[in-house]
């Protein structure tokens, strides 16, 4: 039988919502959509035929409402992985625990989640303008680390990986985690390309840009965007993917992470519309939600 989590381990607000997403139970739908910026949530929730709950703190911006009639939640998760493992734990906290008794509920529930992104791809064969759901995540941050992942993670991809780039002893070891099936099938059409998404923990030096401070491996960039395994090639490179998956896969949760391509590192170019292009993203991904 579980304990009782301790209030140092599970903060409430005053309310009786969760600490940092300001959320109660009743708030949250079994299918969410999450965002990095929360700007983005209104332009998702702006096509709702209603919206009936809105809150906001800090980064953390959750609508809930009704598209054709599917009950949805949107919300901003901020940026990067650490971001995710607040989001992620207390999004579950909300559906699996008790936050009375603060007791594991005994009838888990399931939700889906469905990431909408910008990304940057890594090959020329994925150009700008172009749609990527992420088959695989592949995590360079580290965070996963912090929990028991070896029940969701791929050793013989990583092992590859790992040999490949010559990885260094003093970096967190990278995790490959797998979408969910089904999900990825629903989102990934015909039009999208598949994709193996590494999610690094920071934008400059986490992703090999240079300004001011060196990094530990200046070649790291090209042997990722040369790794090749069992047909697998690093397609993309962006900061939540691995953490929404590897998460998810721990607690039970379905996951998708859908990517509007708007930069191509390999040949340099940068998308003209960047907006448009997420909005025929946000329109594509609500199409496919109202067939779930």
């Amino acid at each position: 039988m579980s304990k009782r989590i301790a209030e140092s381990e599970l903060i409430l607000n005053p309310d009786g919502s969760v600490y940092h997403l300001n959320l109660k139970p009743e708030h949250i739908a079994d299918t969410v959509i999450f965002v990095g910026d929360q700007d983005r949530v209104e332009k998702i929730t702006r096509h709702f035929d209603t919206v009936e709950f809105t809150t906001q703190k800090r980064e953390f911006k959750t609508q809930t409402g009704t598209y054709r009639g599917k009950r949805l939640t949107v919300m901003s998760t901020g940026i990067g992985p650490d971001n995710i493992d607040i989001v992620l734990n207390e999004l579950d906290a909300l559906v699996n625990i008790d936050l009375e008794t603060r007791m594991i509920k005994e009838n888990l529930r399931s939700l889906r989640i469905i990431r909408v992104g910008t990304s940057g791809s890594l090959q020329t064969g994925i150009p700008v303008g172009s749609f990527l759901a992420s088959a695989y995540g592949l995590d360079l941050n580290g965070m996963l680390h912090a929990y028991r992942i070896d029940s969701i993670v791929h050793p013989e991809i990583q092992e590859a990986f790992i040999e490949h780039t010559g990885w260094s002893i003093y970096k967190s070891q990278p995790l490959v985690i797998a979408a969910d099936k089904k999900l990825l099938e629903h989102f990934g059409g015909n039009d999208m390309h598949r994709g193996f998404t590494a999610t690094a923990g920071g934008f400059y030096g986490p992703q090999g840009r240079v300004l001011r401070l060196p990094l530990q491996d200046p070649k790291l960039n090209m042997k990722i965007d040369s790794f090749s395994h069992l047909g697998l090639k690093v397609t993309n490179l962006e900061m939540e993917t691995s953490a929404i998956y590897g998460l998810c896969g721990l607690l039970g949760h379905q996951a998708v992470s859908l990517n509007a391509i708007i930069a191509n590192r390999a040949n340099g170019t940068f998308a003209k519309d960047p907006k448009k292009l997420v909005e025929d993203l946000i329109r594509y991904t609500l199409e496919r939600i109202t067939k779930l």
